[in-house]
């Protein structure tokens, strides 16, 4: 092994047999799948699938009937401060502090996190995200996008290993999402797994590194998008993200062991 060559990265993010069972439903089945160091991991399926309890379950907002989640190294369940002091999740609807300003949320969250010394890298935050000018301003004055935004700021301010993004697009605009965008791509160059659950196909294709297709709650696909569309030599390779997306959810429903990818 030569000093360019480091050799395999230990996954940020290691989950093994998830699964989720609502009244008799499976909602999540035995789920597989890592996100490495710099990967932006798309995870995408249709409504119901389980990506939302995915999502919580890995937070540690939901405690799964069976499985693992790792983060970081630390097991979520024999070691869930150390692992979730690692992560961050960003909902697709956030729960916000109606009567804080938005400088008062990252105070809050940098006395949560035991952040030293956090003003500085939340003016950096805010300016990056396009809210300086909204430092004093209450959180029920904030349209739709800025509250997501300040969300995300939020997540960001203790420099998470990974990030967890649920429905990040919804209400913003196309700048908001280009900023968005740009803060991603800039944790994932610093090092950090990202996972981000969109219906929007066609806007996160470029985002996203790698792929996990998931139907009824098992993985259909995780991978690379070039391994996708690998798979699917068909469609051609120039097959954009949607079209792979339907090709690998239209078929029969996956069974049991049939976890491809």
């Amino acid at each position: 092994m030569t000093e360019a060559d480091p050799g395999p990265r230990a996954p940020v993010l290691s989950v093994r047999g998830l699964s989720k069972t609502y009244d008799r439903r499976s909602a999540v089945q035995a789920l597989d799948f890592d996100a490495l160091p710099g990967e932006v991991l798309g995870l995408v399926g249709p409504n119901g699938a389980g990506k939302t309890t995915t999502l919580r379950m890995i937070a540690g907002i939901l405690v799964p009937d069976a499985g693992s989640v790792s983060v970081g190294g630390c097991d979520l369940v024999r070691e869930p401060v150390a692992a979730k002091r690692r992560l961050a999740l960003v909902p697709d609807n956030p729960q916000l502090f109606e009567q804080l300003t938005v400088m008062e949320h990252l105070d809050f969250t940098a006395r949560v996190y035991g952040v030293p010394a956090w003003r500085g890298d939340a003016d950096r935050l805010l300016a990056e995200l396009e809210l300086a000018d909204r430092a004093d301003s209450l959180a029920d004055e904030l349209s739709r996008g800025m509250r997501q935004k300040l969300a995300l700021a939020c997540a960001l301010l203790h420099r998470p290993d990974l990030l967890l993004l649920d429905e990040p697009l919804t209400g913003l605009d196309p700048r908001g999402i280009r900023t968005l965008f740009d803060a991603v791509r800039r944790r994932a160059a610093e090092g950090a797994a990202v996972v981000l659950s969109s219906h929007l196909l066609g806007q996160i294709e470029g985002l996203c590194s790698h792929v996990l297709i998931v139907r009824t709650g098992r993985r259909v696909f995780a991978g690379s998008k070039e391994a996708l569309r690998d798979r699917f030599p068909e469609l051609g390779p120039d097959a954009s993200l949607e079209e792979l997306f339907f090709h690998a959810t239209e078929g029969p429903a996956p069974a049991a062991g049939a976890v491809g990818g």
